[in-house]
């Protein structure tokens, strides 16, 4: 990787949060969608929904190492984005920690829905093995 200027780094940084936020956004309604989906049964657009959602999520996994590695860079191998957000002009620190505010709430966001999803599916799952399956003995003698 070429070496990059203090402005090219907080460049990167600044664009990969504002690129998250808008990511992170489409991934909340790809969620919602999913959840929509899992209650409706349609089986076929959950998968579609996941082909569309795991592209999303790996860039912006990608996207956070990145700003991992550039923030370490810039303040050593324990550097924060806290810390590296007080290097920052007040005009820019104010923008960059709006942009990193809305995507902590969003990312937040994404974690319930996943959690309320998964729970959701989790359930008809044990619906489904119970129906086809049976329950378990209720009343076998101990």
């Amino acid at each position: 990787m070429a070496t990059l200027t203090r402005a090219q780094a907080n460049t990167l940084l600044a664009d990969g949060v504002t690129q998250d936020v808008k990511e992170a956004a489409n991934i909340l309604m790809l969620l919602e969608r999913q959840f929509d989906a899992a209650v409706r049964h349609r089986s076929a657009e959950l998968s579609t929904l996941a082909d569309e959602l795991t592209p999303l999520l790996e860039a912006m996994e990608a996207r956070r190492q990145q700003r991992v590695n550039l923030v370490r860079a810039l303040l050593g191998p324990q550097g924060t984005m806290a810390q590296y957000s007080a290097t920052l002009a007040p005009a820019p620190r104010a923008a960059f920690e709006a942009a990193w505010q809305a995507l902590e709430q969003t990312v937040r966001a994404c974690k319930d829905a996943t959690l309320r999803n998964g729970q959701l599916l989790a359930e008809q799952h044990g619906i489904m093995q119970r129906v086809l399956h049976g329950e378990e003995q209720l009343y076998a003698p101990r």
